[in-house]
């Protein structure tokens, strides 16, 4: 028999598989980052620093105001226990899964050797010059090489030649990212980087999505097929469909429904994992980035959280519907607002751009996220919090927020 979860169960069995309902530390360490990391599974990374990049955020949202710097040495800068690859998109992952990703490696290298138009097959020299330069000088930054390197420009993302070569050679698996300095990578070969014994672990492609699968149901609680999918990037539908049979008959996975969860009027297929938990209740608020696996799938976000959510980025000031860098707000087990940050860090001042409400939201979630926003701006180190009068949730969180200031934004009338 299918066992039945409502929407507001299902969303509490995803937050707690999250981490959400766990109270926050008094003093966030590195365990607590490592917990979070055991958790997520991978950590997208995102150079969009208007607030904070994206890398930080996912720990401050389930553990508050821990050290950025604590987490730079612990991801950022050589380490044996965690590496960068497509583990989603760009995303540092424990070292110890790289063979995990041999058959994504594998396919990058398939893909490129077997079109003769590939920028891989076109530009042998340079792979074979930047993989010598690797071997001979050790882990280099693309501007260590571009004075020796060829000049010309153009192409893929308009970097030039060391770069992509650089970006191959890593989606090969054959280089690894050694650390970065700043936000720029440092590259080197990849058996300088990666333990010999996970440079040389073999794991078949079925067993690789299987246990990617399982990892993904595992910090997703309660998933669809499609989820379960998103969460890795596996683009292999049938091998996700496979490896959902055998967890389900190894009595990892357990088929469900949920209701409310639905398309065209039919049920969604779902599943639970087996160490999944309903917490009664998810306390606290939160603030998520765009690249938070709660929000980062946006039909999952839809079904689950009523959250229909894109960033803004790329659209034209004018077009905006909320802001250039909207994050939702999870205020117990809803998204309740989505806030538009700004860090003004002349002015030691967090700008609330814009303010709206989600469709879950409720006029006494103000408080909740006035103070969450606080909390935000002192993990950043800003002073000050000033709220413009753009959006249906300005006032409210304007009127919430102790000795706040105003700013105008320019897309008030």
């Amino acid at each position: 028999m299918t066992a039945t979860l409502s929407a507001a169960e299902a969303r509490r069995i995803a937050l707690g598989a999250q981490g959400f309902s766990r109270r926050r530390p008094d003093a966030p360490a590195g365990r607590h980052l490592h917990r979070v990391m055991e958790r997520l599974g991978v950590l997208q990374i995102d150079s969009v620093n208007v607030f904070a990049r994206a890398h930080y955020m996912p720990p401050f949202a389930r553990i508050g105001g821990y050290d950025p710097a604590l987490l730079d040495r612990m991801l950022l800068s050589r380490t044996t226990h965690y590496v960068e690859y497509l583990a989603h998109e760009a995303a540092l992952m424990p070292v110890a899964d790289w063979a995990l990703w041999r058959f994504r490696m594998d396919d990058f290298r398939r893909r490129w050797e077997r079109d003769d138009d590939s920028w891989l097959r076109g530009n042998a020299r340079t792979i074979a010059w930047v993989r010598d330069e690797l071997r001979d000088r050790g882990a280099l930054r693309p501007a260590d090489l571009r004075d020796d390197a060829p000049r010309e420009r153009g192409g893929w993302w308009a970097w030039d030649d060391v770069k992509m070569a650089l970006e191959h050679l890593w989606r090969l698996g054959d280089v690894a990212v050694a650390g970065r300095r700043g936000f720029e990578r440092t590259y080197a070969l990849a058996e300088d980087v990666i333990p010999a014994a996970d440079l040389e672990q073999e794991v078949s492609r079925a067993d690789a999505i299987r246990e990617l699968m399982r990892r993904a149901a595992r910090s997703h609680g309660v998933a669809t097929a499609a989820d379960l999918a998103d969460y890795y990037r596996i683009r292999d539908r049938s091998a996700v469909q496979q490896s959902i049979d055998d967890l389900v008959e190894e009595g990892e996975l357990e088929r469900v429904a949920v209701r409310g969860w639905e398309r065209g009027g039919r049920a969604i297929a779902a599943w639970r994992h087996r160490d999944s938990g309903l917490p009664r209740r998810i306390d606290g608020a939160a603030l998520l980035s765009p690249f938070d696996p709660v929000v980062w799938f946006r039909d999952r976000a839809l079904r689950t959280f009523d959250l229909d959510y894109r960033i803004e980025i790329y659209v034209p000031a004018e077009k905006r519907r909320y802001g250039y860098y909207s994050l939702p707000v999870l205020v117990g087990d809803r998204i309740a607002a989505r806030v538009d940050l700004k860090a003004d860090r002349p002015g030691s001042t967090l700008l609330v751009q814009s303010a709206w409400w989600e469709p879950q939201g409720r006029p006494e979630d103000a408080a909740s996220i006035a103070t969450e926003i606080a909390r935000a701006a002192s993990w950043q180190g800003l002073e000050r919090v000033s709220v413009s009068g753009w959006g249906d949730a300005a006032e409210a969180v304007a009127g919430a927020t102790a000795s706040t200031t105003r700013h105008r934004h320019p897309r008030e009338r």
